[in-house]
C-alpha cells in the first residue's frame, strides 16, 4: 500500500468537488433538503443497458446465515431498497446465497411498485451452492445453474432476469468453464437471462468465456483499500468492452468512517466482518490509519467519507458503476452523493454506442 499521504494527495488533486446538501457541519447529507444534481448514467459495456453509477447492493438484507451481517428488519430493508430507486437508482444487486435466499425475496417485494426490466433492472447471481445447509461451496455445473436461475425468477416475482452473474469460480466441482458459460449462453437464448457477467473472476477466466460469448459485466472487489482490479481485471474490461460493477466501494463500510475500534468490537456476534482479514490484525490497523488520512480530504472537499470512497471507485477509468448497500433508508442518503454531476469525460462504447431499452 503506497504512503497514506501520497494517496491522499492524489485525492485531492483528482476528486472533483461535490455539492450535494449537507448540514452545518459539511459531513452529513440532510436528507430533509432535496437532491439538486440528476444521477449519472453509464453504459454497461457494448451490450449491455444505460445504468445509474450506483446500484443498491442487498448482500446485509439477507439476515442471519454464515456470512450475515447481524440483525436486520425487513421493512427497513424494503423502505431502503424503494427509497434508493425513487431517489433515482435504476438497479439492484442482489443473489441466492445472501441469507439463503431471503435478499431475492426482499428485493422481489421491494420492487413491485416498479417494472422490472424497464424501471429497475434486477441483477442477480448463481453458483453458490447453500442447499445442504451445513457449507457453502461453489458449484457451477449446467444442472445447478438452471435450477438456481428457476429458483431466482420465482423469488424476484419475474419472468426474466436482467443480468446474471457467476458468484465465484468453481474450484470444487470439476466443471469446465466452457459447459458453465455454455449454459448461460442457453439461457439467453431461452429467454431468461437479458445479459450474463461474472464476478470474482481473473483474467484468464475472463479469456475462456469471452471466447465463447461476450461477457457482459464483471463485478470485481475494488475500493481504497483493495486495489488490485486496477492492475488487470479492469483493464481487460476496457479493452473489450466489458462493463465493471465494482462492490464493496466502502470496504464493507470501514471507509465510512464510522468504525472505530470500538464499533468493531460491538458488532454484532454473527456479523462476519468479525472474521473479516480487513476488520482484525494485523490489516485493521492500517485500515484505521488510512481512514484518519481520508478525513482532511473530505473535509477539503466537503464530502463525505462514504462519497469520497465511492467516487474514488467511479473515477477509476473502466469502471460503469458501483454497488452500495443500505440496510435503512437514511443510510442510503449517505452515499446517494457519489452519483451526482456529470463525467468529465463522455463514457462511450467502444463497439456500439445505441442505448439498450427494454422491451414495454
Amino acid at each position: 500500500m503506497p504512503c497514506f499521504s501520497h494517496l491522499a494527495s492524489q485525492l485531492a488533486h483528482g476528486f472533483r468537488r461535490l455539492r450535494p446538501p449537507y448540514d452545518e457541519d459539511g459531513l452529513t447529507p440532510d436528507p430533509e433538503q432535496p437532491r439538486e444534481k440528476a444521477i449519472r448514467n453509464r453504459n454497461l459495456g457494448t451490450e449491455g443497458p444505460e445504468i445509474t453509477v450506483l446500484g443498491l447492493g442487498t448482500w446485509a438484507i439477507g439476515g442471519p446465515y454464515e456470512f450475515g451481517w447481524g440483525p436486520v428488519d425487513d421493512q427497513e430493508s424494503i423502505a431502503a431498497i424503494r427509497h434508493g430507486v425513487e431517489s433515482g437508482i435504476n438497479w439492484v444487486d442482489t443473489a441466492p446465497v445472501y441469507g439463503l435466499g431471503h435478499s431475492e425475496e426482499i428485493v422481489g417485494r421491494a420492487i413491485r411498485p416498479w417494472r422490472a426490466g424497464d424501471e429497475v433492472f434486477l441483477f442477480t447471481k448463481c453458483g453458490r451452492n447453500y442447499y445442504s445447509k451445513s457449507r457453502i461451496s461453489s458449484n457451477l455445473r449446467p444442472e445447478t445453474i438452471r435450477a438456481e436461475c428457476e429458483e431466482s425468477l420465482e423469488r424476484l416475482g419475474v419472468d426474466r432476469i436482467d443480468l446474471l452473474q457467476f458468484h465465484w469460480p468453481d474450484p470444487d466441482t470439476g466443471t469446465p468453464i466452457e459447459d458453465s458459460w455454455g449454459t448461460m449462453v442457453e439461457l439467453i437464448d431461452e429467454g431468461k437471462v437479458r445479459w450474463v457477467g461474472v464476478s470474482n473472476f481473473d483474467v484468464a477466466l475472463l479469456d475462456q468465456c469471452e471466447a465463447i460469448r461476450h461477457i457482459d459485466s464483471v463485478q470485481p472487489p475494488f475500493n481504497l483499500i483493495q486495489r488490485s482490479a486496477r492492475r488487470d481485471v479492469i483493464p481487460w474490461c476496457r479493452e473489450h468492452g466489458t462493463g465493471v460493477i465494482v462492490y464493496a466501494p466502502m470496504a464493507s463500510g470501514l471507509l465510512t468512517g464510522k468504525y472505530d475500534r470500538e464499533a468493531i468490537e460491538n458488532l454484532a456476534p454473527d456479523d462476519w466482518r468479525r472474521r473479516s482479514a480487513n476488520f482484525t490484525e494485523p490489516a485493521l490497523s492500517r485500515n484505521l490509519r488510512l481512514v484518519e488520512a481520508l478525513r482532511p480530504v473530505g473535509q477539503r472537499l466537503g464530502t463525505t467519507l462514504a462519497v469520497l470512497a465511492i467516487s474514488w471507485t467511479l473515477s477509476t477509468p473502466g469502471v460503469t458503476g458501483a454497488i452500495a448497500g443500505a440496510r435503512r433508508p437514511d443510510q442510503v442518503n449517505g452515499w446517494i452523493g457519489a452519483s451526482e454531476g456529470r463525467d468529465r469525460e463522455p463514457h462511450r462504447r467502444r463497439r456500439r454506442r445505441a442505448r439498450v431499452t427494454a422491451p414495454r
